[in-house]
């Protein structure tokens, strides 16, 4: 069939054209619009400044068709079609249905798609600079190599869909929802990502320098060795994300919530940690305060207790420094309070636990000295000694681990560990110490 029968049947009131051959044909300006192409070959047409508006394509084949500057809006559906290198630049796609349809390399610079349907569409290499995707549903879409430069996908759902390598370098994505989305490699630069949905996103070592990521869901998100200097995180959600290594120098992070994220190596300089919650929970206390926070707890213990109780941290460049949570040495005068060795006994069941873990082991030795200093009137401030006695010196670092979270390495007591051929009931760790109150 060739154009101008199509068209003098359409003028007739004939609206139905299945699987007709329409190749190469020229339609540029047609009013078209409620024609049902089912099925159709439309291959090389061109469909430009065409009046498609209610049209049906799906599964048709439109590979290199030219529809720049046409209305596709209230597309019927597109669904299954292939628009492989078709020209849909300026194009207006609004609430288009495109699910599953096939547009690898086409060209949609400057389109309007919002509200377009293109869930689980192939989209590999698609030109979508400065489209217009407010609202439009991308849900499990191949997107790899896309270029959406300064692309507007403000509310758009792009949930699981793979953005491999994909240019969104200024893009919006403003309240957009990219649960489990894959951005291996994507080009981020100045895109805005206020109180976008990143839940479980894989950010490793992306350039996020100037992001703009106020707001955003980033919980569980894997942010490891990732660059984000410079970015804005106020009130972002981070909690329990990988940010490992991560680069946050003169990020704001005012009321950030970074609880049980992982912060290993991280750099944080010059960053604004005003209300942050900080991975152990507590709000962020600037650094020069830490010892005035101690000396002010000890002065609070010696008022209620009316005991005289000094303490003071030894230091020498002279001897090695500390690589853990403990101190060269401790200098104090009070009651000394000698804590025998505790094991991990559980008083609830008078039995060891955890007898292949050494993590939670110590969880427990650590629990049963807490008790005993508590019954005694003292707490983790004031202890100035412990030895740790390990079967294998080989946990020493998962043993360091649980110990470090019960002391600040400002204050921390000295320290001894040591392995030995055998501990009581066969334990994996035991561990005493001195408290002077």
């Amino acid at each position: 069939m060739d154009a101008e029968e199509l068209l003098e049947r359409y003028a007739a009131g004939e609206r139905k054209f299945h699987s007709v051959d329409l190749r190469e044909e020229n339609l540029k300006g047609a009013d078209l619009s409620g024609i049902d192409l089912y099925g159709s070959n439309l291959s090389g047409t061109d469909l430009s400044e065409a009046t498609l508006t209610r049209v049906n394509f799906n599964n048709a084949n439109l590979i290199k068709a030219s529809l720049n500057n046409a209305n596709l809006s209230s597309l019927v559906g597109a669904s299954s079609a292939n628009l492989s290198w078709a020209d849909l630049s300026g194009a207006d796609l609004s609430w288009a249905n495109f699910s599953s349809a096939t547009l690898n390399y086409a060209n949609l610079e400057r389109g309007t798609l919002t509200g377009a349907n293109f869930n689980n569409a192939k989209l590999f290499g698609v030109n979508l600079d400065e489209a217009n995707l407010s609202s439009a549903s991308l849900d499990s879409a191949d997107i790899p190599v896309a270029s959406l430069h300064k692309a507007n996908l403000s509310k758009a759902n792009l949930n699981k869909a793979d953005l491999t390598e994909a240019y969104l370098v200024e893009a919006d994505l403003t309240l957009a929802n990219l649960n489990e989305a894959i951005l291996t490699s994507a080009k981020v630069q100045k895109a805005k990502f206020q109180k976008a949905n990143l839940h479980k996103v894989n950010l490793s070592r992306m350039n996020l320098t100037n992001a703009n990521l106020e707001q955003a869901k980033l919980d569980s998100a894997n942010l490891k060795y990732a660059c984000l200097q410079g970015a804005n995180l106020e009130r972002a959600n981070l909690r329990s994300s990988n940010l490992t290594g991560a680069n946050l120098i003169e990020a704001n992070l005012k009321r950030v919530d970074f609880s049980w994220c992982d912060c290993y190596g991280w750099n944080i300089k010059s960053a604004d940690l005003t209300g942050t919650i900080m991975p152990d929970g507590e709000i962020y206390q600037p650094e020069t305060s830490k010892i005035e926070i101690y000396n002010k707890q000890i002065s609070q213990q010696e008022s209620q207790t009316g005991k005289s109780m000094t303490r003071k941290i030894i230091r020498t460049d002279k001897a090695p420094a500390p690589v853990g949570p403990y101190n060269q040495a401790i200098a104090a005068t009070g009651t000394m309070l000698f804590v025998a060795g505790q094991i991990a006994i559980d008083t609830r069941l008078n039995d060891i636990v955890y007898t292949d873990d050494v993590a939670k082991q110590t969880q427990q030795v650590m629990a049963n000295l807490e008790a005993i200093l508590t019954e005694a009137g003292a707490t983790w401030l004031d202890v100035v000694k412990t030895t740790v006695f390990l079967k294998d010196m080989n946990d020493f670092a998962a043993v360091n681990a649980v110990y470090a979270k019960y002391f600040d390495a400002e204050t921390a007591p000295a320290r001894a560990c040591v392995e030995v051929a055998r501990l009581p009931k066969d334990v994996l760790v035991e561990i005493d110490c001195i408290a002077v109150i």
